[in-house]
């Protein structure tokens, strides 16, 4: 099969793990990187054995043929460099959080389909080992009609030493790991109907919120989501995600170091399921990183013409519960996401 050929847009901390991520996956080639700062484009470069480095994505556009390009920015030049690359006929790949905000999301999506590109959202969070074996629990039935449900994501880690742009976001919780946390919602038990939401922010050197509580009906199923990067508790194992769900015949949980219970009347099963390791991820981050390679795969068949998870219009559902978020905590008030 023949390769399909890609720019990487963006050098920076995620990049290089992005880049990986694609090598693991194989069938695609990055035949050019573009970054505004050509020395970091550079090393990024001969890092990984790409031929052509640019600082103006449009030149790199116009000089170069690719089947799509790969968004690894910051969160402002998403929407500008998708509508650049829709304008060029290229698919899109694009990191998430998608956007700025629900609207500059939308003209992404409306951009993309009126070009008659693809546009995909590299959300990989819910490509995690454990997460995908907890939906496959779900989804055998076991545990009957779900009535709650809680992810609980609350940790410690200084996620702004290796990340210190993050400080300064206006929004930050809800729209970094809030975008991973909201969409394992919907993954799990599809598209919420109303919405509640409280954020705070606890360090004091920090401009957003830097911890938030969602309260979701997803069809018949009250889902709780609590994200934190105040919290110190026991099990403090960044970047895992716990989750509890009752039904009306059992209960399912993931616990920590990747241990799913399902409980029933026939008594307790237990097993573990812990993600693969790659020598090329951050041993901090390899829950996270692992989840790359999944989540990058299903978008290349998107980009071959498969069904893929992560399309634009999807993860555009996603985004009008981080934004629908922020409305609701700021008027204290239930929102309908669709609405929106």
């Amino acid at each position: 099969m023949k390769p399909l050929r890609f720019a990487l847009f963006g050098t920076g901390f995620w990049s290089y793990y992005q880049m990986a991520g694609w090598r693991e996956v194989g069938g695609v080639e990055c035949v050019a990187v573009y970054n505004r700062t050509r020395e970091k484009a550079e090393k990024f470069a001969a890092h990984f054995g790409i031929p052509a480095v640019y600082t103006d994505p449009a030149a790199l556009l116009d000089a170069e043929t690719v089947d799509f390009i790969d968004i690894c920015t910051n969160v402002e030049t998403h929407a500008p460099l998708t509508a650049l690359g829709a304008a060029h006929g290229v698919d899109i790949v694009c990191q998430k959080p998608m956007a700025t905000s629900l609207a500059e999301a939308a003209s992404m999506v409306a951009a993309c389909k009126n070009a008659g590109v693809k546009l995909f959202i590299n959300e990989n969070w819910r490509w995690q080992t454990p997460i995908r074996a907890l939906k496959a629990h779900l989804d055998a039935g076991r545990i009957g009609r779900v009535f709650r449900a809680r992810i609980d994501y609350r940790n410690s880690f200084p996620v702004f030493d290796n990340q210190p742009f993050l400080k300064d976001l206006d929004q930050f919780i809800l729209t970094d790991i809030g975008s991973h946390i909201v969409d394992v919602a919907r993954f799990l038990f599809g598209d919420a109907s109303t919405l509640y939401a409280q954020t705070a922010r606890v360090h004091p050197d920090i401009k957003g919120e830097d911890v938030a509580t969602c309260m979701m009906k997803m069809g018949g199923a009250t889902v709780v989501c609590e994200m934190s990067y105040a919290t110190k508790r026991e099990h403090d194992r960044f970047p895992e995600t716990y989750i509890q769900v009752e039904g009306d015949k059992g209960f399912l949980e993931l616990a920590p170091d990747f241990w799913i219970r399902e409980t029933t009347d026939a008594g307790t099963l237990a097993k573990r399921y812990p993600p693969p390791r790659y020598a090329w991820a951050d041993p901090a981050y390899d829950l996270a990183h692992s989840s790359i390679v999944p989540c990058q795969a299903d978008i290349a068949a998107g980009l071959r013409g498969e069904r893929a998870e992560t399309t634009g219009d999807d993860n555009l559902k996603t985004v009008q519960l981080v934004f629908g978020s922020y409305q609701s905590a700021a008027a204290g008030t239930v929102v309908d996401p669709a609405a929106l």
